[in-house]
């Protein structure tokens, strides 16, 4: 790429042609404010906050769409800057109506951060959306009319890169509203191209809650659904309650969280999470690690039963033919661990059920093992434990509201928290998270093999799930020689779809990892070239979840997945398999096949 030489107040910038003012700047330090721009997306200029001189024009310039020129001289500071910018925040603080009080986001609003860097009055203007509508998807995600400032970051993030087009822009001008489809109306979205080559008929559309309108909102309008407060209640009463309050937190959560307290992108803080947590009033602190270890052995089994009855291919084929198992179950098999994508295949393409692994995903397997195996090692009655999740993902509070999941009448989770959800709960209860002292895990449930903390990110479930697999397979066939690796690096990486073929059981199987949901058109065509299929609604997987810091960038997803693999790299125990404490809470387990099946396994259901 060419470089150029430009001026930015004065100083000169060596720089890439065809860059845009706002990036140039943002890499040498200099401050220009923006509210709708977003890496993720193309520019759109519709805060108009970001508004710059430039020598030789007589209009003022978007920063984030214009992009320099050799010998540009740009100013960030004129008057005129000054006078259309701050005019600007102040009429969006016209749109935004103030709910700081109860907003996760107040103690780090960008909004609430401009006006006090440029001392704007934030009420010279009357509100303006005091009557939208607060629109409410499941008990996941909510898009809040009134506090909406037109930046439409939601919508490129629910069309252009989840490619579900549930939000549309309605009214033009200063009425214009983002409001989520009317369920009547049809619209003809990418994916289903992939959906009439299955011949589906039904052509509605509906929100999968993964929340990535909410990760890419800069304000807070759209956002999950808040259960922090129910949290903070139930930690208050426990006592007088005789509950017994139990957190487990994600894998991804180690990587991110101290984002939201300064720390550098991707830094590991474990121990730092569960001191927070106890600091917070829980009773016990469990990593969901361990259950992803669980979970990789109970998808491991599966895979390789289901592949004992692949058929053989047809004469000249070289991929197996879906098959359906006397039981159900069917070829390809395709991950379950990821809440949006199951809401996607029960909505969309109900015929793919019978490919869904029946495994429940890790931190429901973990409620469960709390409210058995763990309940009974304390002679506690499951009723009276209370199992809060902390996790990167929106859907997460769907997912464990879900009735098929429970276990004798109990849910395994009670409650669900985001990421920034945690982060909140600690800086309201002033937590110097950046500098608590280090503690880890309760057990049995604490302890968790390297593979356990790949489920972060895409591509982790799969390589988590294939190095059981080989390990398992070798140890039944009892071949002296047998393949048992544990890098599978060809399913890592960020890019949309990535593929490989890999020997398991002396077969050899393609496999394929979908990170995001906007890239599973390309799979869902070509589904009879596969044996196994994950799939990560989010990009990036759990570490970009719609419940995780913002920004969340492609580089800071880089960032977040390259430290859950040197945590893979730095375990002593990588493998689901040789984890003890799994062996033995799954073998408690085996004592009852009827309780087996219901901590283990789950169902699913055709939406409509």
């Amino acid at each position: 790429m060419k470089k150029v030489k430009i001026k930015i107040n004065n100083k000169v910038i060596k720089c890439e042609e065809g860059r845009t003012i706002l990036n140039v700047a943002r890499q040498n330090d200099i401050f220009i404010p923006a509210l709708c721009s977003h890496p993720d997306f193309p520019p759109k200029a519709n805060c108009r906050v970001c508004c710059v001189e430039i020598n030789g024009r007589a209009k003022l310039a978007m920063s984030c769409k214009t992009k320099v020129k050799s010998g540009m001289e740009i100013r960030t500071d004129t008057d005129r800057v000054k006078k259309a910018r701050n005019l600007n925040i102040e009429l969006i603080f016209a749109e935004h109506i103030e709910k700081c009080p109860t907003c996760i986001w107040r103690v780090n609003c960008e909004l609430l951060n401009l006006a006090d860097r440029y001392k704007l009055e934030i009420c010279r203007f009357p509100d303006r959306k005091g009557k939208r509508k607060i629109y409410k998807f499941s008990n996941a995600v909510e898009i809040d009319g009134t506090q909406c400032i037109d930046c439409r970051n939601c919508l490129d993030a629910c069309s252009l890169m989840q490619k579900i087009n549930y939000l549309e822009l309605k009214g033009k001008g200063s009425e214009q509203e983002i409001i989520p489809l009317k369920s009547n109306k049809i619209l003809e979205p990418p994916l289903f191209r992939a959906k009439d080559l299955l011949s589906e008929k039904n052509k509605s559309i509906d929100c999968i809650y993964c929340g990535q309108c909410a990760l890419h909102c800069p304000v807070g309008a759209a956002q999950e659904q808040a259960h922090w407060d129910k949290v903070e209640e139930i930690l208050k009463k426990k006592k007088s309650e005789n509950k017994v309050v139990v957190a487990q937190f994600a894998p991804s959560i180690r990587v991110s969280i101290g984002e939201e307290f300064g720390l550098p992108y991707g830094q590991i803080v474990t121990e730092q999470i569960v001191s927070a947590l106890r600091a917070l009033g829980f009773d016990y602190v469990f990593d969901t690690s361990f259950a992803a270890d669980v979970t990789t052995m109970v998808e491991a089994e599966e895979l390789l039963e289901r592949l004992a009855r692949i058929r053989k291919p047809l004469p000249g084929s070289a991929t197996p033919l879906l098959i359906r198992r006397g039981d159900g179950g069917e070829v390809p098999m395709i991950t379950s661990c990821c809440p949006a994508w199951v809401k996607y295949v029960e909505f969309y393409h109900p015929k793919l059920i019978p490919n869904l692994t029946t495994a429940r995903s890790p931190h429901v397997h973990n409620g469960g093992l709390v409210k058995t195996y763990w309940a009974e090692k304390m002679g506690i009655k499951p009723k009276d434990i209370i199992v809060v999740s902390v996790m990167p993902c929106t859907a997460k509070k769907f997912e464990v509201s879900r009735p098929e999941l429970k276990i004798n009448g109990n849910a395994p989770v009670d409650y669900v928290i985001t990421t920034r959800e945690f982060a909140w709960l600690m800086k309201k209860n002033n937590i110097d998270f950046a500098n608590i002292e280090k503690t880890t895990a309760d057990n049995p449930l604490g302890e968790f093999s390297g593979s356990a903390v790949l489920y972060g990110g895409s591509g982790g479930v799969m390589e988590s799930a294939l190095r059981a697999a080989q390990a398992l397979a070798c140890e039944k066939s009892k071949a002296k020689i047998c393949e048992r690796r544990i890098d599978f690096k060809e399913v890592r990486g960020l890019e949309g779809v990535k593929e490989a073929t890999v020997t398991v059981a002396g077969k050899k199987l393609r496999v394929a990892v979908v990170n995001g949901i906007g890239c599973v058109d390309e799979v869902l065509k070509n589904l009879n070239n596969y044996d196994y299929i994950e799939v990560m609604a989010c990009p990036g997987g759990c570490i970009g979840g719609g419940g995780q810091p913002i920004p969340t960038t492609q580089e800071i997803r880089r960032k977040r997945i390259e430290a859950l693999y040197k945590i893979d790299k730095d375990k002593k125990v990588r493998r689901a398999h040789e984890n003890k404490g799994v062996i033995e809470a799954l073998d408690w387990l085996k004592k009852n096949k009827d309780l087996e099946h219901k901590v283990l396994h789950t169902t699913y259901v055709k939406r409509t």
